[in-house]
């Protein structure tokens, strides 16, 4: 079965960090550009940040610039998002996501595949 699988949310206070994983399995994400993206209670899901395949190129949305840093193990099939300086409005579900193409800024250009999400609660 084809799937991505995202790990490590939890809950955090403002100032903390977290690493979030996205594993996938059935697929090799070699050939993948893979963005996360996340949803808030009551918002639509936006895009987080990106990597390229190579893992060379990667684009991060303003509100995280300097604070997520996205990497991939290639040979271990994950990406990874660290997640640094956490404040209370990065509360949300993400989701990891990946497209057969390219990133379009901080967000993979027509998906094929999605994670279920994990949820990371920022709060003191």
């Amino acid at each position: 079965q084809l799937q991505l699988v995202e790990s490590g949310g939890g809950l955090v206070q403002p100032g903390g960090s977290l690493r979030l994983s996205c594993a996938a399995s059935g697929f090799t994400l070699d050939y993948y550009a893979i963005g996360w993206f996340r949803q808030a209670p009551g918002k639509e899901r936006e895009g987080v940040s990106c990597i390229s395949r190579s893992g060379g190129s990667t684009n991060y949305a303003d509100s995280v610039k300097g604070r997520f840093t996205i990497s991939r193990d290639n040979a271990k099939n994950t990406v990874y998002l660290q997640m640094n300086s956490l404040k209370p409005e990065d509360t949300a579900t993400y989701y990891c996501a990946a497209s057969p193409y390219a990133c379009r800024g901080y967000v993979p250009y027509a998906i094929d595949y999605w994670g279920k999400g994990t949820l990371v609660t920022v709060s003191s």
